[in-house]
């Protein structure tokens, strides 16, 4: 029978813990661009906030925004967890409570800002509240996408659209937010204002989706070499990174061959082609950038294997092509 509980190892806790950061501090940026720059600014936005103003406008009643913002945003976090799992369900619950609570700490810091300043941070300036809302809010948004959570409200559908659709969360979000701050043109704010909230909304969409697959861009090489099984070794033990062997023939003198296919981070690229050059100089080597990269060594822990390739006489066979018929790399591939 599976085990339902098992002990957590030292990799799944860090894991644990950098992805509850990533979701706190991504609360926090995003209620301080609302607190201190979007909301100082008479600026519309997006999201169920946004909604609510809307709302408000063409409903003349004191909770009118209240309840719009709360009808949507449970609305909303029930049909996330229903559809997206309870790793979902719980992380979008602490991000729906910790939104509120950062926003509510951040109007208290303006507000005192504001008394001993007797302006607000950005001055009035429209232009300042518009960029760094915009940047921060997409910032905030863009960290707490990036692990599978949600600040709650209007980036849920993204993420199910993401998840069932492959559509990016960028482009939703962006178009849903689009459209609520058209909707607040419509309920009376003025041109110039909506004109400033798509403005907020184009920025914070690409902030989001620049932050989003930030730092999981990996390298993937390609290496024909009649070292292969050096090569191999020199991947596994030096590098600690996993390698496959694809099997191959030279297009000059149809040679069989083996492809080492290996995937490394950008700062290991240049230790790798250093150490294939040292064992092969005249090695073919192809470099391509992949989007992301899941799997043993980069989303679960690292396997250290031996150097020794007991029984691997498949290696052997390739590696005994004699050097001396190998025609010029810009030949033979």
């Amino acid at each position: 029978m599976k085990q339902l509980f098992h002990k957590p190892t030292r990799y799944e806790l860090k894991q644990t813990i950098y992805r509850w950061l990533l979701i706190l501090l991504g609360n926090a940026l995003a209620a301080a661009a609302s607190s201190f720059f979007i909301i100082p600014g008479d600026l519309v936005m997006g999201g169920t906030t946004g909604l609510g103003i809307f709302v408000e406008q063409i409903w003349d009643f004191e909770y009118a925004r209240v309840i719009t913002v709360y009808t949507a945003n449970i609305a909303l976090f029930i049909l996330g967890a229903v559809l997206l799992g309870r790793h979902f369900f719980f992380a979008t619950l602490a991000g729906t409570l910790l939104y509120p609570t950062f926003m509510s700490l951040f109007d208290a810091l303006n507000a005192a800002y504001i008394a001993a300043a007797g302006e607000t941070v950005s001055g009035g300036d429209l232009l300042l509240n518009v960029i760094y809302g915009g940047i921060l809010f997409g910032t905030g948004v863009g960290l707490v996408v990036r692990v599978g959570a949600s600040t709650g409200g209007t980036d849920i559908p993204p993420l199910i659209l993401q998840h069932f659709f492959g559509i990016p969360v960028s482009i939703s979000l962006w178009a849903l937010d689009f459209i609520i701050v058209i909707l607040q043109l419509f309920g009376g704010a003025t041109l110039q204002i909506a004109l400033y909230g798509v403005l907020i909304c184009i920025l914070s969409s690409v902030v989001v989706a620049f932050v989003t697959p930030l730092g999981t861009r990996k390298m993937q090489v390609k290496i024909v070499s009649h070292y292969n099984v050096e090569i191999r070794e020199m991947i596994l033990n030096d590098l600690n990174r996993g390698v496959t062997m694809l099997y191959g023939k030279t297009g000059y003198l149809r040679e069989k061959c083996f492809v080492l296919l290996t995937v490394v981070s950008p700062r290991e690229l240049v230790r790798l082609k250093n150490k294939v050059q040292e064992i092969d100089p005249d090695a073919f080597l192809t470099v391509s950038v992949v989007s992301e990269v899941r799997g043993r060594g980069f989303s679960r822990e690292s396997v250290r294997l031996p150097k020794e390739d007991e029984g691997r006489e498949d290696l052997e066979e390739v590696a005994e092509t004699p050097a001396r018929n190998v025609a010029p790399p810009s030949q033979e591939q």
